[in-house]
């Protein structure tokens, strides 16, 4: 059989990023990219990267540390002093989770690995519809930096961004992850606690609002006082 083709996933350990890696594992080679930015869940977003790696398999994995994005500031991930909103995103304002840029920055590591393997695609698992609105996951973004990297590289075979579920809702990645088996046990969503999922940050609401539409109980452990049903 024709060996296949290598892709770069960048893998936060989150949700989307499993289901992305599930999905990228079907056509792929898999090297899984992670980067620490001194967000708040820093370890055990990392745990959870490792857990899927694992999962899948992948053929390398790569954690990159920065710290730029944490003195640079502007986010309630990465600056403590900031507080971090709690219920369903507003749709009419970016919030403050949002980190400046901070995909343009992801990206640029992930190409630069991506061409010394030779890999041929670079999953990302950014959803524009049913997300917090970042300005960095919309698909006109995506486009761009595209653009980017046919231009800035040596570009001497095919390297294309890939957001399979940039247009999906939550519970559309939840269905999406229990059909393709997705180790979904594994992945880490919540915003602000390392130990037990809060249940109140906005990343815990459309967590649990997209199991709930999708009629799964989430496998992970939150505070009682979560607000939405688990069951």
């Amino acid at each position: 059989m024709p060996t296949k083709p290598g892709a770069v996933v960048l893998a936060s350990g989150g949700m989307d990023s499993c289901v992305t890696t599930a999905i990228a594992a079907q056509s792929f080679r898999l090297y899984m990219l992670h980067v620490n930015y001194g967000q708040r869940t820093e370890k055990r977003e990392l745990q959870a990267f490792h857990d899927i790696a694992d999962h899948y398999h992948a053929r390398r994995r790569l954690v990159i540390d920065i710290d730029h994005l944490k003195r640079i500031g502007g986010s309630s991930l990465t600056d403590a002093s900031m507080k971090l909103e709690e219920g369903a995103p507003d749709p009419t304002r970016i919030p403050s989770t949002y980190v400046p840029f901070r995909n343009a920055n992801l990206l640029s590591i992930a190409v630069s690995w991506a061409e010394v393997l030779e890999a041929e695609a670079i999953f990302v698992g950014a959803v524009e519809e049913d997300s917090s609105g970042y300005p960095d996951c919309r698909q006109a973004f995506f486009e761009a930096f595209q653009k980017v990297i046919e231009t800035g590289t040596r570009y001497e075979r095919p390297l294309r961004i890939h957001t399979p579920l940039l247009h999906m809702r939550k519970k559309d990645i939840v269905e999406k992850g229990m059909t393709l088996d997705a180790p979904l046990h594994l992945t880490w969503s919540c915003y602000q606690r390392e130990d037990v999922a809060c249940g109140v940050c906005e990343s815990c609401r459309l967590r649990l609002r997209g199991f709930e539409e999708a009629g799964f109980r989430d496998p992970l452990p939150y505070l009682p006082s979560q607000p939405l049903s688990n069951g």
